[in-house]
């Protein structure tokens, strides 16, 4: 063993994988100069892992120990005749009314995290500007004490053309929103009553440095912009507190704005979680929580001791991404991952859990080893670097159960051996998706083959639609883009077969062409929760996300094709509601 490879065993990295097929890659000498010098700058080192009889075990909330189902939705494309072209807190409220309506115990959602305001179209919830505070275009402004009303404000033209259009105008609506936001917090600051700025002063010192840090980030932007942070001049690059308090001082009111706009979300969302409470819905809220951060936002800049610069995070080649795929995130630095005992992961929880029932950790896989590609290199060049795995499972189940909010991983992809056992034993959930859970001959595995501590679905964002799947919608879009779906018509074919054969066997009382028997097909599972997509029980045919594309394909763009006020009489819904009560999931709320 050269020094070079001694070092990268002493940071966690790993000098080669082994790719889906079996075979070993072995990692190029630049990936591990360029990684090996990221992790060990400013002195940093390597967390020691601990003997098992080191770590005491916690075991991270459990829930009531019953079976529910879920519906899930991405937010930003639910349609309503009051939305301002883009779902909102409100939407939420009311959805939550309506999932509680038909037996559902929990609300799934898509990350809720801070995106750029100056870059509405980069909209994206899987590459946040923070992931500890909320993005403002979720909400409610109408609800928004002080704001005078659409005409009153001048937004008319722009809310019109934003709720008209069939895709998300993201440009449109932020300009709108951020206009709302603007005259409500002017009119905050002229007018607010003594019980309304106590709630937001006890917000902002409940929040502490990271809103500081958060408000004066994007105060900084707007100053310097187009420059990225890095760019910045001293001492902005990387300034103390002291000179932010100072900053913040000098420029209140426009600092105070995006506070303003935390506070308000917060309590939008804390009101969903309430009313989520109060019609005895077991779990409530289900958020999404992503594996990383935008190196040039707010997180990244607040926490440059927690992150790797110059590197993204990613995964080597499969069968479903041939070249391998970088996400473009900056991924947390396991040489001081374990500093102020887990802060970074600790605030990170605390901000998941504080509205929340549940949670699922986007690419779970990334607590025990992430990909990591340097910048200018190509995916399948990276190397996985590990982190202290059982530690930082400790810290989550130890949040999980202060917040008594479930944690769901999502473990899907290449899962290395004995991964999900420890998942288990700190009692964190599954994550088991029905179009990948097939046997060795790619034949649908039946219910009873499923975990019980896991969520059971039948997709996920990244893939396509019930629908679509059906019909091989996607194969043929991604063909028109230039896209390699990783399969052939021919066995998708094959495919569709298998799977009408699984749903006749065990949802026979079902049409197979129905989503309502996959919904009986999943509710036959032991999994503790099954979540369905409101995607798939409105037919959508259309994925929300092809991963891999950036102009190619509209991702988070497209809305639902039914508006809220008439989600109470789609068929398919009541069916699929039907198929949760066979099988006693259903929740009826008081």
């Amino acid at each position: 063993m050269n020094d070079l490879t001694a070092e990268a065993e002493r940071y966690g990295i790993e000098t080669g994988y082994h790719d889906v097929f079996g075979g070993w890659h072995p990692l190029p000498e630049t990936t591990l100069k360029r990684l090996v010098s990221a992790i060990a700058r400013n002195g940093n080192t390597p967390v020691p892992a601990p003997k098992a009889a080191e770590t005491k075990h916690v075991r991270a909330f459990q829930g009531d120990g019953g079976r529910h189902w879920a519906l899930a939705v991405q937010l930003n494309a639910v349609r309503s005749r009051r939305n301002w072209g883009h779902g909102d807190f409100t939407d939420l409220n009311r959805l939550v009314t309506l999932a509680a309506a038909h037996g559902a115990a929990a609300v799934g959602l898509n990350p809720l995290h801070a995106l750029f305001a100056d870059r509405p179209e980069q909209a994206s919830p899987y590459g946040p500007n923070s992931r500890i505070f909320l993005n403002p275009l979720y909400i409610d402004v109408e609800a928004v004490e002080g704001f005078p009303g659409i005409a009153a404000a001048g937004l008319d033209d722009d809310i019109a053309a934003a709720r008209a259009v069939d895709l998300v105008d993201y440009t449109r609506v932020a300009r709108a929103k951020l206009s709302g936001l603007r005259i409500a917090y002017d009119r905050f600051c002229a007018s607010s009553s003594a019980e309304q700025r106590a709630d937001f002063e006890s917000f902002r010192a409940k929040q502490g440095e990271p809103l500081l840090r958060f408000a004066c980030f994007e105060r900084l932007r707007q100053i310097h912009a187009p420059l990225s942070w890095p760019q910045w001049p001293a001492p902005w690059h990387d300034p103390d507190g002291d000179s932010l308090h100072a900053f913040r001082h000098e420029h209140r009111v426009e600092c105070e704005f995006h506070e303003f706009m935390q506070w308000v979300a917060d309590r939008q969302l804390r009101t969903c979680q309430a009313t989520a409470e109060r019609l005895g819905m077991p779990i409530g809220l289900y958020v999404d929580v992503a594996v990383g951060i935008d190196p040039y936002g707010a997180d990244a800049w607040s926490q440059q001791d927690a992150v790797l610069a110059g590197i993204s995070v990613g995964a080597p080649p499969d069968e479903f991404n041939t070249a391998g795929q970088d996400w473009g995130l900056a991924p947390i630095n396991p040489g001081t991952i374990a500093h102020n005992d887990f802060v970074s992961i600790r605030r990170l929880m605390r901000g998941a859990m504080r509205h929340a029932g549940a949670i699922r950790l986007d690419h779970v896989m990334g607590l025990k080893r992430i990909f990591m590609i340097p910048h200018g290199m190509l995916p399948g060049e990276g190397a996985y670097v590990r982190y202290p795995f059982e530690q930082v499972l400790k810290v989550i189940a130890e949040e999980s159960n202060r917040a008594r909010c479930i944690v769901i991983g999502e473990d899907l992809g290449t899962v290395p051996g004995g991964f999900r056992e420890t998942l288990s034993h700190w009692g964190l959930w599954s994550y088991r998706v029905m179009l990948f859970e097939r046997d060795h001959e790619g034949r649908f595995l039946p219910p009873d083959a499923y975990p019980a501590d896991a969520v059971a679905t039948f997709n996920t964002h990244d893939l396509p639609t019930h629908r679509g799947w059906l019909a091989g919608h996607d194969l043929r879009v991604k063909h028109g883009i230039g896209v390699d779906p990783g399969e052939t018509d021919g066995s998708r074919e094959w495919a569709q077969r298998k799977f009408r054969e699984a749903l006749q066997d065990r949802a026979p009382d079902f049409d197979t062409n129905d989503f309502a028997a996959v919904a009986a097909f999943l509710a036959g599972t032991p999994a503790r929760l099954v979540c369905v997509s409101l995607d798939d029980i409105l037919g959508v045919i259309d994925q929300i996300n092809i991963p891999g594309t950036v102009v190619q394909y509209p991702n988070w763009r497209r809305k639902l094709p039914v508006a809220l006020e008439d989600m109470e009489g789609v068929e398919e819904l009541c069916r699929v509601t039907e198929a949760f009560a066979r099988t006693g999931r259903a929740v009826w709320s008081t």
